[in-house]
């Protein structure tokens, strides 16, 4: 879809969902992790989606797929590419370059208990963004990126305290 159809989707989206509020908030669908063999973990989602995820040696995995560490900077990585080409296309840009590198700083105690008071997940993120569009001021370029890195929902979920509600079954 090229940056007139983007705009004009969002543009219907908007218009719809300003007229219809109610109909904004909705279940997001669902993935299902199961273990297959060592810590190789299957993912399964919507319309047959699947991906596989393991750990590197030192903690016993095999290293033979991603980290779920690491497919959560891609997703953070790729979802605020997505939201800065939407607010590009929006604001009738068409970007020639952009490019999104996410990093973070852990500290592996957390991951293993071997310290409580250290958190198992990053201690701190990173998120870097390079893009050109011909013609266009470079405080254009940022004020968009920032845009996209607001609006993400992936860097808004990992920002913000999002309650979260375990369920165990055991039979």
């Amino acid at each position: 879809m090229g940056t007139e159809q983007i705009r004009q989707a969002i543009e219907t989206a908007t218009d719809y969902l300003r007229e219809h509020p109610n109909d904004a908030r909705s279940t997001d669908s669902a993935a299902t992790a199961t273990l297959v063999d060592g810590l190789v973990v299957q993912v399964s989602g919507p319309g047959g989606a699947t991906l596989l995820t393991d750990m590197v040696p030192s903690v016993g995995g095999t290293a033979t797929a991603p980290s779920p560490g690491w497919l959560l900077r891609a997703a953070e990585a790729s979802c605020v590419a997505t939201l800065i080409a939407m607010r590009a296309a929006t604001l009738e840009v068409t970007l020639d370059t952009l490019e999104v590198t996410v990093d973070s700083e852990s500290d592996d105690r957390g991951i293993l208990g071997i310290d409580d008071s250290v958190p198992a997940g990053p201690l701190s993120g990173s998120v870097r963004v390079r893009l050109t569009a011909a013609g266009v001021e470079p405080a254009t370029l940022e004020e968009i990126a920032h845009w996209g890195v607001e609006h993400c929902p992936v860097c808004d979920a990992l920002e913000r305290a999002v309650p979260v509600t375990t369920v165990v079954t055991t039979a």
